[in-house]
């Protein structure tokens, strides 16, 4: 047989012009494995080829991004608060395989970012319902900072990904160039034909190795190595034996894949099913030589079956999904169509307006619940949706702007209350004045909007006059009456001697001496405002001396609690305050400890010395610590109410 038959025979000429080509992703190419989207060049091989650019149609990609998305580890980010998704962020962009966590990533932003616009909606909206002009109204969340900085970090690390990525194309550029000129090599060398084919073997080896190179460069050098693989073959001629082994380890192989191929087609995930075959497509074409005539057909006719299997059914899925894109459309359009409605309609009164613009926000959220839509039709949904909203929100405003006619009568009551203000604020009955002060202050707040330009300048007289008042006001009660200066000048000569106490052998005199002093400084009443702080020095000798004595850290608190609580006893305002503060501590306590017992759920797969973790649980039990103390604390106080 001549060279040129036998080249015929191993590239299968003939045979590509009868076989069908399989159905394959937009992402895979017949001439150059390691580039996405590559044009295929006409070359001689050994099995049919696919279309190298053929475009899946927009249901295949949305069906992959939707499979892609989903895939969160079993996760469920949709039910997870902002802070939980921050700390979800942080943990998943620690991982290092861009590829794995980069749907995590997205799905994370996609649930972040719709929670993070319906807290801003929702503040907006009592802002402005409150008469706020939506210029001024502002809106600050120490998680969105966070998400925000973490997204940098993520960006910065896929952007390095990426050049790393180029890099390495062009490394491996510079490999394939060196292989073809070592295949250039092999030609016209004088050595044992058996040696010189296992070196164009192991070329070829290192040829599949290697990744990707640049997209610009995929074709050139694709050709060229197709080029000068076809010249080594006719150079080498291949004797039979050589021949007949390869291509016993080609059939070998192609049964293999043919294996592979089928049991794929049980695979349930039809997007993981649907790479893989494209992968075993591309060894079959790209990496495996010829096989006898004798089983090309047969081995061809097996590995086609398996794949129409894995089509037939990606097919039917795609249908599918389109079914479900053309609903979400239309479902879609029916929201858009109600907020026209909304929008079209006239509304008088304040009430009415809440009520709609919770109607559309209620829409807007069902909106982005939707899944997508055919990309044919995005475009325009989106718009529409947009002109609706825009619509509505120019109806609202045009509504609130008029009721900027209402601020010059807020300017005319605002005017008033600083009359009032200024002719009282050097008043010397203090305690009515006190309450008309406190009146017209609760007044002001009550009162609307008024102009910008007028509103900085009035406020700040009208706190000027009430400051003036007040600070004249607490001078007044931090001089004390003549009963407060008395008990200050008692509790100074109390405090004298307290200090001047000499400790004895007995333990318990020594206590009962030191409560005695306890007593007597409870007796003595109340001092100055201003010269408070002789209670504190007291108790802070008291709590020395009790501790001399030899009575516990805990023993002296309790103590000194009860102490306070028999001085609060006096007046009944102040001890209901008390037990309203203790219980509102413990609730709030307890409140703490049952989220953070709930945040342990989202780490249900995280091992139990996770720092996270560990640091959640040494909180938790932080906690109940002080929620012991309290609910001592409530104890004590329904002692002394006994």
């Amino acid at each position: 047989m001549s060279t040129l038959d036998n080249l015929q025979e191993a590239d299968g000429t003939m045979e590509e012009k009868n076989n069908p080509s399989p159905i394959m992703d937009e992402n895979t190419t017949s001439n150059q494995p390691e580039v996405e989207q590559t044009p295929a060049p006409k070359t001689d091989s050994s099995e049919p080829t696919e279309p190298s650019d053929e475009t899946q149609n927009d249901a295949h990609q949305e069906a992959d991004e939707s499979a892609t998305e989903s895939n969160n580890g079993g996760v469920d980010y949709e039910t997870m608060d902002l802070e939980a998704l921050v700390l979800a962020f942080e943990q998943i962009i620690k991982g290092d395989d861009l590829y794995t966590i980069r749907p995590k990533v997205n799905q994370i932003k996609k649930v972040f970012n719709s929670k993070f616009t319906s807290q801003l909606n929702a503040a907006k909206t009592i802002f402005l319902e409150g008469g706020g002009n939506s210029i001024d109204f502002s809106f600050n969340s120490p998680y969105k900072k966070k998400f925000n900085a973490l997204s940098k970090q993520y960006r910065e690390k896929n952007e390095a990904f990426e050049k790393n990525k180029s890099q390495t194309m062009k490394q491996n550029l510079e490999s394939r160039l060196e292989i073809i000129e070592q295949i250039k090599g092999l030609i016209d060398v004088n050595q044992d034909s058996n040696v010189t084919y296992n070196n164009f073997k192991n070329l070829q080896e290192r040829w599949r190795n290697l990744g990707k190179v640049p997209l610009k460069e995929a074709n050139s050098v694709w050709n060229n190595y197709r080029h000068h693989v076809g010249k080594f073959y006719d150079f080498l001629h291949l004797n039979r034996d050589l021949r007949d082994r390869d291509y016993q380890y080609n059939l070998e192989q192609k049964q293999k894949l043919i294996r592979s191929a089928e049991a794929l087609a049980k695979e349930e995930n039809l997007g993981r099913a649907f790479r893989e075959l494209q992968a075993l497509h591309k060894i079959w074409k790209e990496e495996l030589g010829p096989v006898a005539r004798a089983h090309r057909d047969s081995l061809w006719e097996q590995f086609s079956a398996a794949t129409k299997v894995i089509n037939d059914k990606r097919q039917q899925f795609n249908a599918q999904i389109e079914q479900e894109l053309l609903s979400n459309h239309e479902t879609k359009e029916r929201i858009i169509a109600k907020i026209n409605t909304i929008a079209q309609g006239q509304y008088n009164q304040h009430s009415d307006w809440q009520k709609v613009s919770k109607k559309v926000e209620q829409l807007r959220e069902e909106f982005f619940k939707i899944g997508g839509v055919p990309k044919k039709m995005r475009s325009k949904s989106w718009t529409d949706f947009k002109s609706a909203l825009r619509t509505f929100t120019k109806q609202k405003n045009t509504y609130y702007k008029s009721l900027k006619k209402n601020q010059s009568e807020n300017l005319k009551k605002k005017k008033e209350l600083v009359e009032i203000a200024e002719h009282n604020k050097n008043s010397d009955d203090f305690e009515t004045t006190a309450v008309l002060m406190k009146d017209i202050q609760n007044q002001w707040k009550t009162i609307g909007h008024i102009p910008r330009k007028e509103s900085s300048a009035l406020w700040k007289q009208f706190r000027g006059a009430c400051n003036h008042f007040f600070d004249r006001y607490y001078e007044h009660v931090n001089a004390g009456t003549e009963e407060e200066n008395q008990a200050l000048k008692d509790k100074e000569v109390l405090l004298e001697s307290l200090k001047g106490v000499v400790l004895e052998d007995n333990q318990e005199a020594n206590i009962n001496r030191i409560k005695e002093f306890s007593t007597q400084w409870s007796s003595i009443g109340n001092v100055p405002k201003s010269k408070r702080q002789i209670d504190t020095e007291f108790y802070n000798t008291l709590t020395k001396l009790y501790g001399d004595a030899g009575m516990s850290k805990e023993a002296i608190e309790s103590l000194k609690y009860t102490s306070k609580l028999l001085k609060l006893a006096k007046d009944p305002r102040h001890l209901n305050k008390e037990i309203s503060f203790v219980r509102k501590k413990i609730d709030d306590i307890a409140s703490e400890i049952n989220q953070l017992e709930n945040n342990l759920q989202f780490f249900s797969n995280v091992k139990d010395d996770n720092p996270m973790v560990l640091e959640v649980h040494k909180n938790i039990e932080a906690h109940k610590m002080q929620l012991n103390q309290w609910n001592k604390k409530l104890s004590s106080i329904k002692k002394i109410m006994d």
